[in-house]
């Protein structure tokens, strides 16, 4: 019987590249859904390409033009919140949440909620609603499945092993375009220079933090949720090839690690074919080729934003919420050519100087959180360009 899925994010690379394993694996997969923000002309053509029943464009004023699209087609087209809440816990047993920023929130709360496997590409949703998401898990009986290259390769690792026998788990970080660039090159970094990761290719906000290292600190955030360990026995390590995607310690001294090319077909094909593997056309590894892996410790004082992360998950409460908006925010600020690479960081320790917000209770009051820091952080930004 074919695994139904919906597609939260198609249009982004995480969507397309799951659109790529499902056509290669026809008789295991029936995409049901498929979402985009405001790409009304790609989501038309994935609905069409895959047979999808639904499709949704979060844009309202794109619903004309998906329609349109769409004419002829069994397919059924809707726009807006409650559209993308009806994709996530429709009739898909799988939901590949892959939304960028809080956008995705409320969707994968509601398949959450709603008891179904949830395919994690969406690092917002842990980071600022982890506890209310992994609470809603347990009540549903919901899987949280990582797609982040760096959690699945935890996931792997931990496959049948016991949580209780782990010492400590190890991400991985590739150090970016400035891992060994001077403090002066740094502090003149441009947004082309920022986004151009040595190995992966990403969108310009996850390029940027790669840069700054937040990724990483918001991988930390993401791993305390997933795998329950506390924050001093989650590490941070850097390796400049990314092929050892990250590492579990175990009690008895051994470290199981997950290698292989930088593609992100191989933690989505994890997902999408759990607790079985499939296929992947995904460059196969080649350690000879490769010849040596280099390690090193994070450089806390370059990379601020780490030790930023790692304040803000031990801090709890609101902290995390205000971590990723006041970045966000200051990402924005600085590929809109309002901040300095190094005022990114310092907006973000600014922001978090306040602690005037408890800990969430609801969805609702994590969006609170993220509207009023961003809105500090837009605050800060026009004070340092007045």
């Amino acid at each position: 019987m074919k695994r139904k899925i919906a597609i939260l994010g198609a249009t982004g690379s995480v969507g397309k590249s799951t659109l790529d394993l499902v056509e290669r694996h026809p008789e295991r997969f029936e995409v049901v859904a498929v979402t985009a923000g405001s790409n009304a002309s790609a989501l038309a053509e994935n609905a069409r390409r895959t047979g999808a029943k639904l499709a949704v464009v979060a844009d309202r004023s794109r619903l004309a033009e998906l329609e349109a699209l769409l004419a002829g087609t069994s397919c059924t087209a809707a726009a807006g919140e409650a559209a993308l809440i009806e994709a996530a816990s429709g009739e898909a047993e799988l939901v590949i949440a892959a939304i960028v920023g809080c956008a995705g929130l409320r969707p994968v709360m509601a398949a959450v909620d709603a008891g179904k496997t949830v395919a994690l590409a969406n690092k917002e949703a842990l980071v600022t609603a982890g506890e209310l998401m992994t609470r809603a898990a347990r009540e549903s009986g919901a899987t949280l499945l990582p797609i982040d290259s760096e959690h699945n390769a935890i996931f792997q690792c931990l496959a049948g092993n016991r949580i209780d026998d782990v010492v400590r788990i190890i991400l991985t970080a590739s150090g970016g375009p400035f891992r060994t660039a001077s403090a002066e090159t740094i502090a003149a970094a441009t947004p082309a220079q920022a986004c151009a990761h040595p190995n992966w290719s990403m969108g310009a906000k996850i390029s940027v933090d790669s840069a700054t290292m937040m990724n990483k600190g918001l991988e930390l955030i993401e791993a305390y949720y997933l795998f329950g360990l506390p924050s001093e026995r989650i590490d941070v390590l850097v390796h400049p090839q990314s092929v050892v995607h990250s590492l579990v310690e175990f009690v008895d001294g051994s470290v199981l690690a997950q290698l292989g090319a930088p593609d992100m077909r191989i933690p989505i094909a994890y997902a999408l074919g759990w607790p079985e593997r499939i296929e992947t056309p995904a460059q196969r590894l080649d350690l000879a080729a490769i010849a040596r892996l280099d390690f090193e410790a994070a450089d806390l004082r370059r990379f601020p934003a780490l030790r930023l992360a790692r304040e803000a998950l031990e801090a709890g409460g609101a902290a995390p919420i205000m971590l990723n908006a006041a970045n966000e925010a200051a990402v924005a600020g600085f590929l809109a050519g309002r901040l300095r690479f190094p005022q990114i960081a310092q907006c973000v320790e600014q922001a978090l100087s306040h602690d005037d917000y408890a800990a969430p209770r609801s969805i609702d009051d994590v969006l609170e959180i993220d509207r009023a820091t961003r809105s500090r952080v837009e605050a800060l930004m026009t004070e340092r360009c007045a």
